[in-house]
């Protein structure tokens, strides 16, 4: 080995489903199920003389969300419409926030100025509970 000691764990909890928070305009989101975001960018070796890539080009970023919520909680955002749409409400922030059990926070992503892109109501017979997965447009990704 080369003398450095491997520590498995640092404090023994990893960020979880379970010790993170999500917030909507500084509001914390309880009737939440999911939230995936990305950001992708094209990144391409350019060639010159030869057969190797004399540099890379990079270029736009490309974001994406989406929040799955509960209809309570939609309805309560829905609020904040002037027209009742999803789609009218003016864009908006979400904070992720990674808050480890026992700990300060290891991370913040802020996913910046959403909107939604549709709106509508998914349920059959059997439910217990009524979700909807939205999707979002966001001009871009801050990892903190």
């Amino acid at each position: 080995m080369n003398g450095h000691r491997l520590i498995p764990m640092i404090n023994g909890v990893t960020p979880s489903w379970a010790t993170m928070q999500v917030l909507i305009e500084g509001v914390p989101v309880t009737g939440i199920t999911a939230i995936n975001y990305d950001d992708k960018q094209n990144i391409e070796n350019v060639y010159g003389a030869g057969q190797h890539p004399v540099c890379r080009g990079y270029g736009n970023i490309e974001p994406t969300a989406d929040i799955t919520l509960y209809r309570d909680e939609i309805e309560s955002i829905r609020k904040s419409s002037p027209t009742g749409r999803l789609q009218d409400i003016a864009p908006f922030d979400i904070v992720v926030a990674f808050l480890p059990i026992g700990g300060a926070k290891i991370a913040n992503h802020i996913i910046k100025n959403c909107q939604f892109l549709d709106d509508g109501v998914e349920a059959k017979q059997g439910d217990t509970k009524n979700e909807k997965q939205l999707n979002l447009l966001p001009s871009h990704i801050i990892r903190k």
